[in-house]
């Protein structure tokens, strides 16, 4: 079962009189509180609307499609009910017809009220209600429902239970279109057993593109012989033309792309496939020498001959039928600009010639630095803008194209090396200060620019000598993989906590068909310098029992402290000795404080006020800073409530 340890979820919310809720199978639970807080799925929800009380999933529920569902649906019903036996204790059966207390409902609806999601992003929306003893997952479009599938199961494993969901409702849909990974496998072999599995990984984190780099080599050989340089192109033909194109350290076969496809197809992930030329073409060159520049002692196609060109339409012609996607990236990046007219020429003659095929074409951004800009390339291609000297996403888009954000100085990784994170991108940076439409210097874009279609990170596996694992790529990619993720789906729903987010992401794990791949994650202390953590706390009332002041301290984010129903109510912390401090962060329930202050005591008997804060809003985390001072306890002294209930808080943390 792929699983990492649980991250505790319970009821949340404002206090409402009723007393209990009904669940399935009769069962009748508790529920005096809305479920305010979002389920804790990666990404976050973008719009989440809490009820009162839990559905509970049993040995009985089932996953049900209408009568007559399409094709897609069925399987899907039926993956759905293979991964929640495969991550939780509930083993579902697939139905037919109406759903019942304790189901799982899967349904297709052109028309689905799907919220403020865009016209172009509407097959991957869906909306989720969970209610009545049962879940309901409605979409435009399988991928859609594919992504609510991946909610509900995120939720089973962030329950206290494992097999129940909070009632409520969510509306969730992508900002963007592209929400990609690219992965060299041109320089270094990566086994099918990899890319099946980060296939499922990606739709678990509903990423939806895979560009596999199939053909690449060493950067500068030994002494300047090409003859000896690694290179490799990974697709094998079973035509006699193109044996022995393919690389002997492994390539993929036809019936390995196939799996490859079904894979995706089954978790809404689009593989792209990346030939790349002219440049970076040792693996072609030296499969036919007399079609390389300098004699054939070069990783560059000579342009200057036709052959070269008509040799790059048949590798394309071979294994364009391969693709089950729409698109093809033909590479075209870092070929000398001193050819610059022969590389327009074949820019031209290869993009009509790939559409032709019947595919949509992608290429990397090369046209400033080759060309002083787009004038005369062929239109009608999408550009990865890699490197904001050589084709910045500005000059793309003033230029008519759509782009992509594969920023290298952001968004590269080459495992390993003292360039490019060789050690992985941080996930806090990636979690605090990124986002598709940021590319750096002068070059960032307005967020969800119509220009922009979302983002790539990419692995380069430049040292082709060294001796890493592709496990060992994985540890540097997951560093980073869910935030990235985030950031891509919606970045201004992933919330400012990057510990609390990353407790989600290692409480969800990498998803179902991804026991390869090792977890590499290690929940992030919740606390690092919270002075205040496990240390004893009072107060000057609690609503009940269960809602102590301790639990304010405690580092549990869903447990809480509630006063009574006054406004000069107060909760205090015994910091164990005199400590310097300077912030205090308070993360307020439903029912939180509209004025209040920040007192310190040495003795717990006097106390002064350091800070104050008038006239909040609403219930959010609030950090109030002061100037450092010397204090053994501190208190939150209650002014005026924020609503007609007492004050309420999930934590209360003190730091230097």
């Amino acid at each position: 079962m792929r699983t990492r340890s649980w991250l505790r979820l319970s009821l949340v919310g404002a206090l409402l009189a009723a007393p209990s809720a009904v669940v399935s199978g009769g069962t009748v639970a508790t529920a005096a509180e809305i479920n305010a807080a979002p389920p804790g799925v990666v990404p976050a929800l973008q719009q989440w609307s809490g009820g009162t009380g839990r559905v509970v999933l049993t040995s009985a529920s089932r996953v049900v499609i209408p009568v007559g569902a399409s094709p897609a649906l069925q399987d899907l019903a039926e993956q759905v009910a293979d991964e929640a036996a495969e991550l939780t204790a509930v083993h579902p059966t697939v139905a037919t017809g109406a759903a019942g207390s304790g189901d799982v409902s899967l349904r297709i609806d052109p028309n689905a009220d799907l919220g403020a999601v865009k016209p172009e992003l509407r097959p991957e929306a869906y909306r989720i209600t969970i209610g009545s003893g049962r879940v309901d997952v409605v979409a435009a479009d399988a991928k859609g429902a594919y992504y609510g599938t991946r909610t509900v199961l995120q939720t089973l494993l962030g329950s206290p239970d494992k097999a129940s969901l909070p009632v409520g409702s969510a509306v969730d849909h992508p900002d963007y279109a592209v929400r990609g990974f690219m992965l060299d496998v041109g320089r270094r072999y990566f086994t099918p057993e990899f890319i099946e599995s980060y296939i499922h990984w990606m739709g678990w984190l509903k990423l939806n593109t895979l560009q596999l780099h199939l053909n690449d080599n060493e950067i500068s050989p030994a002494g300047g012989d090409w003859s000896k340089a690694q290179s490799a192109f990974r697709l094998k033909s079973t035509d006699p033309a193109f044996a022995g194109l393919a690389a002997t350290d492994g390539s993929y076969s036809r019936a390995d792309w196939d799996g490859f496809e079904a894979t995706a197809a089954s978790h809404a992930v689009t593989l792209v496939p990346e030939i790349d030329a002219p440049a970076h073409s040792r693996a072609f060159i030296k499969f036919k020498p007399e079609l390389g520049m300098n004699g054939g002692n070069s990783d560059h196609l000579d342009l200057s001959k036709p052959a070269a060109t008509a040799f790059m339409k048949s590798v394309y012609a071979e294994f364009t039928p391969w693709f089950k996607g729409s698109t093809v990236h033909i590479g075209v990046d870092e070929y000398p600009k001193e050819y610059a007219a022969d590389y327009q020429k074949y820019v031209n003659a290869i993009a009509p010639y790939v559409r032709s095929l019947g595919k949509g074409v992608n290429a990397w951004g090369s046209f400033t630095t080759m060309s002083g800009g787009g004038a005369g390339y062929d239109r009608n291609m999408v550009i990865n803008s890699w490197n904001n000297s050589w084709y910045g996403p500005k000059a793309a888009i003033a230029d008519g194209y759509k782009v992509i954000n594969s920023n290298d100085g952001l968004l590269y990784v080459v495992p390993f090396a003292n360039y490019y994170h060789g050690q992985g991108l941080d996930g806090r940076w990636i979690f605090d200060n990124w986002a598709p439409h940021v590319f750096g210097g002068t070059q960032d874009l307005q967020i969800q620019d119509p220009g922009l279609l979302g983002a790539m990170p990419a692995v380069w596996n430049d040292l082709v000598h060294a001796t890493y694992t592709e496990l060992q790529v994985h540890g540097l990619v997951e560093k980073s993989f869910a935030a990235l993720a985030q950031k891509m789906w919606s970045g201004r729903d992933a919330g400012s906590d990057y510990t609390a987010f990353m407790n989600r992401v290692t409480t969800v794990g990498q998803g179902p068909g991804t026991t390869y791949l090792p977890d590499t994650l290690t929940k992030p202390d919740p606390h690092p310098a919270d002075l205040a953590f496990g240390r004893a706390a009072t107060a000057s009332s609690v609503e009940t029992a269960s809602l102590a002041a301790a639990d304010a301290v405690d580092g549990n984010a869903t447990t809480r402290w509630v006063s009574a129903y006054t406004d000069d109510q107060w909760l205090a912390v015994d910091l164990g000795a005199a400590r310097t401090i300077g912030t205090v962060k308070l993360a307020w329930e439903a029912a939180y404080g509209k004025d209040y202050d920040i007192q310190v005591s040495d003795d717990g008997a006097t106390w002064r006020t350091v800070a104050q804060r008038r006239g909040l809003t609403a219930p959010v985390t609030d950090t109030l800073a002061f100037p450092a001072t010397t204090a053994r306890h501190v208190r939150m002294r209650g002014v005026t409530r924020g609503t007609v209930y007492g004050y309420s808080l999930y934590s209360f943390e003190v730091t230097a």
